[in-house]
């Protein structure tokens, strides 16, 4: 049988490779971005009750109601956008689910989607699979910012979507209001939908502010957005997120949600629709990481390692230029392989998979963790 690939350039992705290297060498792992302490006890009583309550068998494929109602009561809270809970808003199968329902929805062949680079490693293989086209443009210089100018003379009238993510993945950082009004600007009259990836939306530092799309009326008339819970209360295994858009982008959505994954785990969003009743589950997550957040670079404070420090996520990027002229790639290898540490180097998400000398560490672990980690490199 022969078989072509609709993938052919496709790789294992950094995140498998890593955590796969930190297995085999019974390293530390602060690649992959996930927690290594416990859920509330609170919200796994939850789940538990509403199986024994007999929420066992499916829920409403657009997601259970009651859930759909919080996240539409936290969105006009936070943001002053009201998202109608039958209409706008789907629970996905974590929110790389909803990534997919919205590239695949809406992208057709030979249309193309802006993606500002480096980028989570899902968007572009998704439009490549719905027949897209992905145009790159790099942030730009060690603090990443979106060159908006060159966002504009990428646009085309082949251009069917434009990609954010705020706070960032890998690098830390946020989008401005400055920066979501001259993207609103960008988009008026046209027909550009645009994708925000917002899944660390409770993991802003410094007392910044998420600059939600939903903030800004024209914006919110033409963006979905993609939400996860496992990555704001630490149960990434749980694989549950949602998106929300205006009804008429929302109607495609679900059509591609019912195929694909039809519903979603009905304990678990028996579970979130009673813990975020509690406004405060995920208020107060911003100071808990940035706690984190400062006591991993104080630990590593005397080191030859370079940061300046994340304003989001729970990830923090190091610049090891004075420690060694490796390639960010082959350097994360050996840190694995001779020290026991794994990290993602940053270049795979780059255009060209150009280096800047950077590793990605998660800082989402125990204080005894981040203390083996540091004492590692510090020693470097």
């Amino acid at each position: 049988m022969k078989l072509e690939s609709k993938l052919p350039g496709s790789k294992t992705s950094i995140f498998s490779v890593m955590s796969k290297m930190a297995h085999e060498y019974d390293a530390i792992n602060l690649s992959q971005g996930f927690p290594n302490f416990e859920t509330d006890r609170k919200l796994k009583e939850l789940v538990t009750k509403a199986m024994r309550d007999g929420h066992n068998q499916y829920p409403p494929d657009a997601g259970v109601l009651e859930l759909r109602e919080m996240i539409s009561q936290k969105f006009n809270d936070l943001y002053g956008r009201y998202y109608k809970p039958e209409t706008e808003i789907t629970i996905t199968s974590g929110a790389t689910e909803a990534l997919y329902n919205s590239i695949t929805a809406f992208v057709q062949k030979g249309e193309e989607v802006i993606v500002l680079k480096p980028a989570y490693d899902s968007y572009e293989p998704t439009i490549q699979l719905a027949g897209g086209i992905p145009v790159q443009i790099q942030l730009k210089s060690s603090d990443y910012k979106v060159d908006w100018e060159e966002v504009a003379s990428a646009i085309t009238n082949r251009t069917r979507m434009i990609i954010i993510n705020t706070p960032h993945n890998p690098t830390g950082t946020i989008l401005s209001e400055e920066d979501m009004l001259r993207l609103q600007d960008l988009l008026k009259d046209t027909n550009i939908i645009l994708l925000s990836d917002e899944v660390y939306q409770h993991l802003i530092f410094d007392e910044k502010l998420h600059q939600s799309a939903s903030r800004f009326p024209e914006l919110s008339t033409r963006c979905i957005i993609c939400g996860s819970f496992g990555k704001t209360f630490h149960n990434t295994g749980w694989k549950t997120g949602y998106c929300v858009a205006p009804e008429e982008l929302m109607k495609e959505i679900r059509k591609i949600h019912e195929l694909t994954t039809f519903s979603v785990n009905h304990p678990m969003q028996r579970a979130y629709a009673e813990y975020l009743k509690q406004p405060e589950h995920y208020l107060d997550l911003a100071g808990f990481y940035q706690e984190k957040r400062d006591t991993f670079l104080e630990l590593i404070s005397g080191s030859k390692f370079r940061s300046t420090p994340s304003i989001g996520t729970y990830f923090q990027l190091l610049d090891f230029s004075e420690i060694t002229t490796e390639k960010d790639t082959d350097f994360a290898e050996r840190l694995v392989k001779e020290h026991q540490l794994a990290a993602i180097p940053v270049s795979v998400f780059n255009i060209d998979e150009k280096d800047h000398s950077q590793l990605r560490f998660c800082f989402a672990k125990t204080n005894e963790t981040l203390e083996k980690a540091a004492a590692i490199l510090c020693s470097l």
